[in-house]
């Protein structure tokens, strides 16, 4: 009985030892990720119709140059490239992937622009202190930067954010400008102003607006611009725009 038993706990030693069998070691790798600098101003202003080099940017993954891509869109107009020729606040992204195919990504805004005299054209580059309804401005909705008007080739002016930037960059949320704004320039001196866009919706939000009210100051390098907008409870936004020179 006594061998049966040594017999017994040899076998269920046995089966315990090949049961417990260790799983191979999984091998690890370490990856160093892109570290993207950008060069130069940023944002970067080009003149309408002046030429534009990229500054460019470096990158390294540890010690290793990376090479960089440059790529470029238009967040108005839908332009796909970098025109200096089309005024409008580009996005440049500067994208870098290590050996490993993990990619690093860094951005400079480039802005085109051309200034009227809001004598014989009003586009422009402007700072926007922009009411709702009346309210006083707090800091957060004072000096904008920017609102956009550029003339397009019909002879009309489009501008950037029909609401001054009150939500994308008052409230601070991303791409919720209201886009698509129309002004035709009847009579600049006298203003005398028509609003040939229609019906305009805020990008995030949505909503039924419309401009209603565009006015000059020739000498104080000022316009105001009143849109009025239904989402569903009525706003009015009263934009005062200074053209600023960068």
């Amino acid at each position: 009985m006594k061998n049966i038993k040594t017999l017994c706990f040899l076998f269920l030693s046995l089966a315990t030892i090949v049961s417990c069998s260790y799983e191979p070691e999984i091998g690890s790798t370490i990856t160093v990720y892109p570290i993207i600098t950008v060069t130069g101003a940023n944002p970067y202003f080009v003149p309408l119709g002046t030429a534009y080099t990229d500054p460019g940017a470096t990158a390294k993954a540890g010690s290793a140059t990376v090479p960089v891509v440059i790529t470029a869109i238009g967040k108005y107009r839908g332009t796909t490239t970098l025109d200096t020729n089309k005024a409008d606040e580009y996005i440049v992204t500067y994208t870098a992937t290590n050996s490993d195919g993990f990619a690093a990504t860094a951005t400079r805004k480039v802005i085109v622009y051309k200034n009227g005299d809001l004598v014989n054209s009003i586009e422009g580059l402007y700072t926007s202190t922009v009411a709702r309804n009346g309210s006083t401005p707090s800091n957060a909705y004072r000096n904008i930067e920017y609102v956009h008007i550029w003339k397009n080739t019909d002879g009309t002016y489009g501008v950037s954010d029909a609401f001054g930037g009150w939500y994308e960059y008052g409230r601070a949320i991303a791409n919720s400008e209201t886009p698509g704004g129309l002004i035709n320039a009847v009579d600049i001196p006298n203003n005398t102003f028509t609003f040939p866009g229609g019906t305009l919706t805020n990008s995030y939000f949505g909503g039924v607006a419309k401009i209603t009210g565009f006015t000059v100051n020739a000498s104080t390098k000022t316009s105001v611009l009143t849109c009025s907008w239904l989402a569903p409870t009525a706003y009015t936004f009263v934009s005062t725009l200074k053209q600023v020179q960068p």
